[in-house]
């Protein structure tokens, strides 16, 4: 069965995260992505632990489905070859410093005199302009920056950072959404374009409401701990063994909640009615449902409320995630086996196409492993080539 973006090729420059995560869903979904490293030391988060047979698990999670090319980018003849790499591929993706790839040549300007299809993506934590266009960035202080943090953490404590990289997972989500605009733009056109991505924009895009609630009532939005800001109830409960979170999003849900607890005259209290009523008494609503839930165990309200058809779920840890039948009835985790690290376990593809499905075809390369095949592939170097080009350094 075909791909869907099989015959598409990719260049992924980038390291650690953002970039990484964009070139793999691109993988994912059939294009040939050839991952360019540094030789002898390779994309930082190789380095970065937990290791398995001393390969970083961290690594392979973000980089399946990828070939593993080794070119030094300051070795003239090793930037020449990533220039005639840029002249066969469809898309680049990068995510250095603004103005690091113009130093080497390798800008976008650059290569679209020798490939103006190409369409260059450019990930960064501050984008290609303005004032923070030169700082360096981290994704916690995206964060920090963002306002994210300022709105996450338990009420009345300090701003917290959300427990996964999530500018760097959102860029590089946007990434391919511009890498796909830019492709389909191509097909009427044939010519590429820049796609300009920042960490900090990408966070900011993602703040759902908090923005809005500011700028209608002039209130900064504080941390709220595990409670929504406008919709109630919204939160977890405690209960005889534990918590369930319960999301009662509407006022039909509301209803179907108190009769799920047993209260039914709750529905039509007039201190409830409506979820404007339940925000202006969001105390004693919660003091009655929070009596409620502690008289019985997790399981037992799961159950409860889902005959109820009202949203809710335990808390899982990591260790009951990877047990859940529903992650492994949508195929979320797969089994890899990678030719040093062994049998591993990666999160799946999310994206499921009907006609195209995306595969998990081939494990995290090691450092270089394919940069003689690519080569000999892309640009059809011969066997004396490469050696000339290893002994100069050029790749590894």
């Amino acid at each position: 069965m075909a791909l869907a973006l099989e015959g598409l090729c990719v260049l992924d420059l980038s390291r650690v995260l953002a970039g990484p995560y964009a070139c793999m869903v691109l993988a994912d979904l059939g294009a040939d992505v050839v991952k360019v490293e540094m030789p002898g030391r390779g994309d930082d988060a190789r380095a970065y632990p937990p290791y398995i047979e001393g390969e970083s698990a961290y690594f392979m999670s973000l980089n399946r489905n990828k070939r593993s090319v080794t070119l030094d980018l300051k070795n003239p003849a090793g930037r020449r070859l990533l220039t005639n790499l840029a002249a066969k591929a469809d898309v680049l993706v990068e995510n250095y410093r603004p103005g690091a790839m113009a130093r080497l040549g390798l800008a976008y300007d650059d290569l679209r005199q020798t490939n103006p299809r190409l369409i260059y993506a450019a990930i960064s934590g501050f984008g290609q302009t303005g004032p923070y266009a030169q700082r360096p960035a981290y994704d916690a202080v995206v964060q920090a920056l963002s306002g994210l943090m300022s709105i996450t953490g338990p009420e009345g404590g300090p701003p917290t950072r959300v427990g996964t990289s999530i500018a760097d997972v959102t860029a590089g989500l946007f990434a391919v959404i511009g890498i796909l605009a830019a492709l389909y733009r191509r097909q009427e056109t044939g010519v590429g374009q820049m796609v300009d991505v920042a960490m900090l924009d990408s966070v900011v895009a993602v703040l759902e409401n908090a923005v809005a609630r500011f700028v209608a009532t002039g209130e900064v939005p504080a941390p709220l701990g595990n409670r929504h800001p406008a919709i109630f109830p919204f939160e977890p409960f405690d209960t005889a063994d534990g918590q369930v979170m319960v999301a009662a999003g509407n006022d039909d849900l509301w209803g179907r909640l108190c009769s799920a607890l047993a209260l039914p005259s709750l529905a039509s209290d007039p201190r409830f009615r409506t979820n404007p009523l339940r925000h202006d008494n969001y105390r004693a609503m919660r003091e009655i449902l929070s009596e409620a839930f502690i008289q019985r165990t997790t399981e037992e309200w799961r159950a409860i409320l889902d005959a109820a058809g009202v949203p809710n779920g335990a808390i899982n840890s990591i260790a009951d995630l990877v047990q859940d039948p529903q992650i492994a009835a949508r195929e979320m985790l797969q089994d890899v086996v990678h030719p040093v690290a062994g049998r591993t376990i990666i999160p799946g593809i999310p994206i499921k196409l009907s006609q195209t499905p995306g595969t998990i075809r081939r494990p995290a390369p090691l450092l270089g492993e394919q940069t003689g095949q690519v080569l000999i592939e892309w640009l059809g170097l011969s066997g004396e080539e490469l050696a000339g080009l290893r002994n100069s350094g050029a790749i590894g």
